[in-house]
Parts: structure tokens; sequence; C-alpha cells
């Protein structure tokens, strides 16, 4: 599904992930563990294809493609979602509209025409009131003074709607109470498939709690440090990361 291979990232002068390798297989929830400053969220807007970051070596592979090269909406009809750790507001773009967009998008790119508005908006509605998300929101400019519940709810409903091949959640769980942490989990453990695969990426194992992960992976100075089952995701929340920041300095 993903292949990451040596993958080498900057800004500037300054390096920010040096040579991480990372393998997520189809049908896998792969979570990503580490201290503040690690790369964690530049493995994901590098992944997405976010501006601003240069790769100066290693590559990408989804299902078996190189994507460091795609725009990123090629990205996205590739298959690719990034639930991000704080969205983004875009005022007067109402997110019916926005999400109509998006998956018209996406059949343009599967070659197929445009869904008709009526079954759209039906379609919508029912995911909406599954996650949760109040009907109310749906008129609303997109994210414009939602909370950081509602924020999360209407990402987690985009990645429902969309139903990604490999989704990325950065951080999705900050600043979550205990509910929308459910609505975030429940979201993601429905979409869970043998042909799907999620790369969790969080600093605490209480979101593991919900959504229980195949391999959890510990970040460190911008690789991957170890590798282990759920179990390593429990000994982090005891032990802290001093062991790997040692280790990688």
């Amino acid at each position: 599904m993903l292949e990451i291979k040596n993958l080498h990232v900057s800004i500037g002068d300054r390096k920010i992930l040096e040579g991480l390798s990372l393998s997520v297989k189809a049908g896998e929830v792969a979570a990503i563990m580490g201290p503040n400053g690690t790369g964690k969220s530049t493995l994901a807007y590098v992944l997405a294809g976010r501006e601003g970051y240069e790769v100066t070596e290693g590559e990408a592979l989804l299902d078996g493609e190189n994507i460091l090269g795609l725009e990123p909406h090629q990205r996205a009809a590739r298959g690719l979602f990034l639930a991000f750790q704080y969205p983004v507001e875009i005022p007067g773009v109402a997110t019916m509209t926005f999400l109509k967009a998006a998956l018209n998008a996406q059949r343009r790119a599967r070659g197929e025409g445009e869904a008709p508005t009526p079954d759209l908006m039906k379609r919508v509605r029912a995911a909406a009131k599954g996650l949760g998300v109040d009907s109310e929101i749906l008129k609303r400019a997109l994210n414009a003074g939602f909370s950081g519940g509602e924020k999360k709810r209407m990402e987690i409903l985009q990645m429902a709607l969309l139903a990604p091949r490999f989704a990325i959640l950065d951080e999705t769980d900050s600043g979550l109470d205990i509910d929308a942490l459910r609505v975030v989990a429940d979201g993601v453990n429905a979409l869970r498939a043998k042909d799907r695969a999620f790369l969790v990426i969080t600093h605490y194992q209480r979101l593991l709690n919900y959504i229980r992960p195949d391999t959890v992976h510990v970040m460190a100075r911008g690789r991957i440090m170890r590798t282990g089952g759920p179990e390593l995701a429990l000994e982090l929340e005891k032990n802290g990361y001093r062991d790997y920041v040692g280790e990688a300095a």
C-alpha cells in the first residue's frame, strides 16, 4: 500500500526528516507516536503535497507509484486523504458546496459523471447523521466558527464520504473531549477494510484505546526508531520518549 524509503526532507537549512523509512500494508492501521518537533506532521504534509517542504532524497510509493512528484489533487485522486490537526476555516464557502465539489472531483478523476445533487445531498445527510454531525452545520461556511469538536467531526465526515484508500490522521485527537474522540474513532473503525489503510499520528495512547492499531512506530529525530504492536503504545504512555530521543541523538 504505502512504502516510504529513506525519506529526507528540509525546510530551508533545517533538516526535519532524516532517512525515514516506513511500510504500511493494505488493511493495516499504523500509528506513529513521538515527541514534539520530531517531524510527524511534516511527514503527513509531505505525503499530502503541502508546499514549502523540500524532499532531498527518498521516495514514497502508494500502490507502487511514487507520489512525491504529483500535485496534491492528483494524490487525492489516487485515494490519499489527510485529516488535519487544525482544520482550516473557509469563510464564504458553504459546507455542502465544498462537499459536493470534493465528491464530484473524485468522480471525475475516476472517469465518472457528476452525481445528481439530490442524490449527493441525501448521501451527505445520511453520513452526517451517522457521525452525529448537526444538519445545521452543513448550511454554514466550512469550519467557520466551528468548535474544535465540530471541525474534527467535519473532517471525519469528509473521510467517510470520500472513502480514501489511504487516510492520514494528523493528531486529530488534539483538544477533543471524550464524545468527539469517539466520533473520530467510530469513523475510522467503520472504514477499516482489507483494501484500505490508515496512518494515525498521535502523542497520546488514549486515541488508540478506541482505534486499535495493528502496528505502532516510535518516531524521534526525523526517523522511525522502533516498531511494535499495540503494547508499545502502552509502554510509551508509561515511560515517555526519553530513551528514543537519547538513542537518536
